[in-house]
């Protein structure tokens, strides 16, 4: 595993989680995050313990975002 691949794929999995691309919505945005997190995990960049812990904090973004604290764009 390299660590700077992983650091930079960490890197834009958060910037995706805190500034959401122009025009996505919130499920977009929680689909795009899994998929990233899903990646990274098959590529071997994050063990489960790491996935579970990205995918839990798109899940509370998401929550968030539905019940209108988080905003969009």
């Amino acid at each position: 595993m390299n660590d700077d691949q992983k650091k930079e794929a960490l890197a834009a999995w958060y910037r995706l989680l805190n500034e959401p691309e122009i025009r996505m919505d919130c499920e977009e945005q929680y689909d795009e995050l899994l998929k990233a997190a899903d990646e990274m995990e098959r590529t071997g960049l994050i063990n489960d313990v790491e996935w579970r812990k990205l995918v839990q904090e798109a899940g509370i973004a998401f929550s968030k975002a539905i019940e209108g604290v988080g905003g969009g764009t």
